[in-house]
């Protein structure tokens, strides 16, 4: 049943007007906001966090504001296309600074909050500019209270809404009253949700007729309705100017919803129970639930069906760090509403997975990576040359370039290239290089034949993943056999599930390495069975126990990077990830220094499409380094070699797709 009067099938759900800012959250939670050390960068701002939590649930959002034409802008407008969100009406303001807000966790009741917002971008928002062409194309706009503040923005806000009129668009109003930003409070209590003014009560009344949906908590129907300390009062006074719908927002108690007449006692209205979670942080509660809400109703669910999904998207939130980038996807709601939850929604591990794994992400398939995250090996081959340390550096980045001399070629293939670089004395300049031009990056975290697993140059490996972009993927190399002794095995394991535990705070992919070394005892795992004989049957299958172990264990990574397989064995890990990990990006395959005819031999042993690509280094680059090193090849002899190496690998595994006929592409 529909319950209000949405357009059908129009290109936008869903248009968002008003605040767009960049949140720095404190990560010192229990710290004075003046004492955080440290802070997390999210998008932020009522409107903004709407029209990504509605995209992040599926629907097709827009955003309608204004950022400054500089880095804070880009990162908004990029975070809101990776989700989905369209940002054609974002306006580009060419002297204005984006918002910020800076934003600090002290307690349960505690949430400091400094919005720095003098003369920003969004506030800015020109009226003139707004598309009627485009909110045509929406099925529904809301708009933030905030944008109401100011006679600028108010005409903005105007303008959009009668053009909504016009075409029949649902006109929803978030009353989002932060009584700092109409200039009530210090600049300094940005957290106060309260202050009554009758001037407020009457700009808000002005225009609370235009809307055909307002949703606020208690507080923000009070400044609304205009009668200080009475709630159903306020309640009725809405009424009186307004057919809106109103949901009152009613925190742990859930929401009430009045369609008609405001009742004698809101206990007598519709209300809708909220979930009982523990609160970590509130702010952004209001945004998932109005982006649960909405996006529900969009999809033509009723009251019931759209309230429990708005009240679980809140209790979801106000359990974790972040507004934005804490809001849940269909596969977390699908979770929480299966029975088989945790009651503790941070000791979820499952809910905190799919929060991890299935929002919208860079796809990648038929990979085809250059690895040269070698340490001891590039060591040996100066020694061996007589060549100075100095010079391996200025190799990997002449590596680089045979990359970038491949890239049409590869894009020509429809394959997507990548590169494995290690960030020490020797990579460090690579590396920089590479992260942040769109290709799948990769970084070693490993001591270099270290077993048991020690990391390279740290003994806290969460501490170095702090400064590591977010683009580059962990890799660790594992000699680890199931059959170790216990002491070597247990050992193993808690380095990775250290590593593990590290990389879901610091938000870093993790791909593990699996060789499995020589070991004495090799047994068979039941129900795992490579239906194949002889050595390369039983090496898979110890492959495949060594991956079922971490499973086990609670690991789930991104990536595996393993040795060619016979067919059976990529079959039986591809049934595998399905039962225990659906959301794994795949496998793909290391080089092992072996020549370039043997590999390209493997790939069509690998049609299963569990397999996403290679990762291969030496048999790409060894002996012409070596030569490079010797002084017996320039610069360019060393680059076009590797690439043209390079090329050889990546047309087998093209043909290894067409032979088969799979697309280049999943």
């Amino acid at each position: 049943m529909t319950v209000l009067p949405f357009p059908p099938a129009r290109r936008i759900d869903l248009a968002c007007l008003g605040r767009l800012a960049v949140d720095l959250y404190a990560q010192q939670i229990g710290s004075a906001l003046e004492n955080a050390r440290s802070m997390a960068m999210y998008l932020g701002g009522s409107s903004g966090n709407l029209a990504f939590g509605v995209a992040r649930l599926g629907l097709r959002s827009a955003m309608i504001t204004r950022v400054g034409n500089e880095q804070m802008g880009r990162f908004l407008r990029q975070t809101l296309e990776r989700e989905g969100c369209d940002t054609s009406q974002i306006q580009i303001d060419p002297q204005r600074l984006t918002a910020l807000v800076l934003l600090g966790i002290k307690d349960q009741d505690t949430f400091p909050l400094l919005f720095v917002r003098e003369n920003c971008a969004d506030m800015a928002l020109d009226a003139a500019a707004i598309s009627e062409d485009f909110i045509r194309q929406c099925r529904a706009l809301s708009i933030t209270g905030t944008h109401l503040s100011t006679p600028g923005t108010r005409s903005a806000a105007l303008t959009a809404l009668g053009y909504a009129k016009k075409h029949g668009v649902v006109r929803v109003l978030d009353i989002d009253y932060r009584p700092v930003l109409w200039g009530l409070t210090s600049r300094g209590a940005g957290e106060n949700r309260y202050v009554p003014d009758a001037a407020v009560t009457q700009q808000l009344q002005a225009v609370l007729p235009q809307f055909d949906l307002l949703v606020g908590t208690e507080e923000e129907f009070l400044i609304a309705g205009g009668v200080e300390g009475n709630l159903l009062a306020s309640l009725q006074a809405v009424r009186a100017i307004t057919l809106a719908v109103l949901v009152v927002k009613r925190g742990p108690l859930g929401c009430t919803v009045l369609e008609g007449a405001v009742p004698a006692s809101l206990d007598h209205a519709p209300t809708y129970a909220g979930e009982q979670v523990e609160v970590l942080n509130v702010l952004g509660a209001g945004d998932a639930f109005l982006s649960g809400l909405l996006a529900s109703l969009l999809r033509g669910h009723g009251w019931a069906e759209a309230t429990r999904v708005a009240n679980a998207c809140g209790a979801i939130v106000v359990s974790r760090h972040a507004c934005s980038a804490a809001m849940p996807t269909m596969a977390e709601l699908d979770h929480w509403f299966s029975g088989q939850r945790n009651p503790k929604v941070d000791a979820d591990t499952q809910l905190a997975h799919l929060h991890r794994v299935t929002p919208n992400r860079a796809q990648w398939g038929n990979l085809c990576v250059l690895a040269f995250d070698h340490r001891s090996q590039f060591y040996e081959l100066a020694r061996n040359a007589g060549a100075s340390e100095a010079r391996i550096p200025v190799l990997k980045q002449l590596l680089l370039q045979a990359v970038e001399q491949v890239q049409p070629r590869s894009q020509a293939l429809g394959t997507q290239l990548g590169v494995l670089v290690d960030g020490g004395d020797y990579g460090r300049s690579a590396l920089a290089h590479a992260t942040g031009r769109g290709w799948w990056v990769g970084r070693p975290v490993e001591l270099p034949g270290s077993r048991p697993l020690r990391f390279d140059g740290t003994r806290s490996v969460g501490t170095a993943l702090v400064q590591w972009p977010t683009e580059q993927v962990v890799k660790c190399l594992v000699h680890y056999h199931p059959d170790d002794s216990t002491a070597l095995r247990l050992e193993q394991e808690q380095r990775v599930l250290e590593l593990w535990e590290a990389t879901r705070v610091s938000g870093n992919e993790l791909l593990l390495e699996i060789i499995v070394p020589k070991a004495p005892h090799q047994a068979s795992l039941p129900g795992l069975q490579v239906q194949h004989s002889g050595a390369d049957a039983l090496a898979d299958q110890l492959v495949l126990r060594a991956i079922q172990r971490f499973y086990n264990l609670g690991v789930k990574p991104e990536w595996w990077k393993l040795a060619p397989m016979q067919p059976a064995g990529w079959a039986a890990l591809e049934q595998l990830l399905q039962v225990r990990d659906p959301h794994c990006r795949g496998a793909v395959i290391l080089g092992l220094n072996q020549p370039l005819d043997y590999l390209a031999s493997s790939f069509t042993q690998a049609c299963n499409p569990v397999v996403k690509g290679f990762m291969v280094g030496r048999s790409l680059w060894a002996d012409a380094s070596q030569q490079w090193l010797s002084g017996l090849i320039d610069d360019a002899t060393l680059v076009a070699t590797v690439a043209r190496n390079f090329d050889t690998l990546i047309h087998a595994w093209a043909q290894r797709q067409q032979a088969t006929r799979q697309p280049l592409s999943r």
